[in-house]
């Protein structure tokens, strides 16, 4: 690491688990001050009482992504605490994967991926934009997917929300250049972060891994049964075949990591031997 986190104030939402509460578990230890935004109360608190057990400055505030009055509160808490907001992460999201023939079960879902994916990451965006502005400086880290690549079938309202998200994204970094650098973050597939519970239809995953489905498929079982080749889950290892989340989180703190003047404006990290075609 450069050395350029320790002190930066760095809110982020869905921080109660998956990608959020490692990044802001991985941040604290490298001196920044984080403020974790999830809608269960609980959870946050939980990374936050670890984060301050190690040393590490922290707090947790309950907030619902898709309001955005709770986005500010939660903007407003961080510089109540820390006196500014030099980082906005806009992580928390739910991937309800189905097909068009589901939407008597999927409508639902679709409706609140829609609000949280989209509004929730436009709320993010808006409620650190003023501060960041007038400090002259800032970073907007919007976790995005592989899912915004490319339409497939599976995952048309996902996959919209999440081209959405690099839409927002590069609409703010060429408006705001010079005063607000943005990242957006496109995950591969990372089958352990329990974003996988949030599908409606598993079987519509097939539009990401196509002609591997069968050999995804038979990995995700051998995974739950605790009978896949563990060789193949070394990341030292060529076909390393499911990317853990720790390897998402350091590309965040890695993005966070660099001069104000320089922006990695966009990372893709992947299994080298994982399944998805994206």
């Amino acid at each position: 690491m450069s050395g350029h986190i320790a002190g930066k104030s760095i809110v982020i939402t869905g921080a109660g688990g998956g990608f959020g509460s490692l990044v802001a578990k991985k941040a604290a230890a490298l001196g920044a001050r984080v403020t974790l935004g999830d809608i269960d109360l609980a959870a946050a608190q939980g990374v936050t009482d670890a984060i301050i057990g190690a040393g590490g400055k922290a707090q947790a505030v309950a907030v619902d992504v898709r309001d955005l009055g709770q986005v500010k509160a939660l903007v407003a808490a961080a510089l109540d605490a820390f006196g500014r907001v030099d980082v906005m992460i806009n992580n928390a999201g739910i991937m309800p994967l189905a097909f068009f023939s589901d939407h008597e079960a999927a409508y639902p879902a679709w409706e609140r991926c829609i609000d949280i994916n989209i509004k929730g990451v436009l709320n993010g965006m808006v409620a650190a934009y003023d501060q960041m502005i007038a400090a002259g400086r800032g970073q907007m880290v919007n976790i995005s997917s592989i899912y915004g690549n490319f339409p497939v079938i599976g995952a048309a309202v996902y996959g919209a929300s999440k081209s959405a998200v690099n839409f927002l994204s590069e609409s703010l970094r060429v408006e705001s250049r010079g005063k607000i650098k943005v990242t957006t973050i496109k995950p591969t597939g990372v089958p352990t972060t329990g974003l996988s519970g949030t599908v409606v239809n598993q079987a519509a995953g097939i539009g990401i891994v196509a002609h591997n489905m069968s050999d995804f498929m038979e990995m995700v079982g051998e995974m739950a049964a605790g009978t896949f080749p563990p060789e193949r889950l070394d990341p030292e290892a060529m076909d390393y075949a499911s990317l853990a989340p720790e390897h998402i989180a350091d590309a965040v703190i890695h993005a966070i990591d660099q001069p104000w003047g320089v922006s990695i404006a966009e990372v893709t990290v992947r299994a080298a031997g994982d399944h998805f075609v994206l």
